[in-house]
């Protein structure tokens, strides 16, 4: 399973947002050279968190990001889907049925489920389920217990805006 580049940093945008005060918008610019990224990718990252409600956007001279929702309500799947759409990793093409491999096989074999799409489909899900029960805020505690000042340092490089 291959996520783009563009999960790590909206991952990494929503933990950073958790810890900024919930009335406060950070914006792209900022959240951008936070981790030295470029903006306009990271910008196109944003909105596609947006439009799946996990931030929400405000605009104007005080305007910016923020977490749509509470960090408890936000999975890593979520983000994962936001950026990467939520297409199945696997494509089975049935090519068991194709060439001489078709002619060889049985009728046994044309009314059964691949068994290598079978096993990519229970690996994939397995994968689905582990994002989904990781949570943003998950993260941030499991930060917050390696280091306890990380909020707070986060929180003060933000503000000086």
């Amino acid at each position: 399973m291959k996520l783009r580049e563009g999960v790590e940093w909206a991952v990494h945008c929503c933990m950073n947002l958790s810890w900024i005060l919930p009335d406060r918008a950070v914006p792209a610019v900022r959240l951008a050279e936070f981790h030295d990224l470029p903006t306009a990718y990271l910008n196109k990252q944003l909105n596609a968190l947006g439009r799946a409600g996990i931030v929400s956007s405000r605009s104007g001279p005080r305007g910016g990001f923020r977490l749509g929702r509470a960090p408890e309500e936000i999975s890593l799947m979520d983000v994962a889907a936001a950026i990467d759409g939520s297409a199945r990793a696997f494509l089975c093409t049935d090519i068991r049925h194709h060439g001489p491999a078709g002619d060889l096989a049985g009728p046994a074999v044309h009314r059964t489920t691949c068994t290598v799409a079978q096993a990519f489909a229970h690996a994939e899900l397995a994968w689905r389920h582990r994002l989904a029960d990781r949570t943003i805020a998950a993260l941030a505690d499991e930060v917050r217990r390696a280091d306890p000042a990380v909020p707070d340092l986060v929180r003060r490089w933000f503000d000086q805006a």
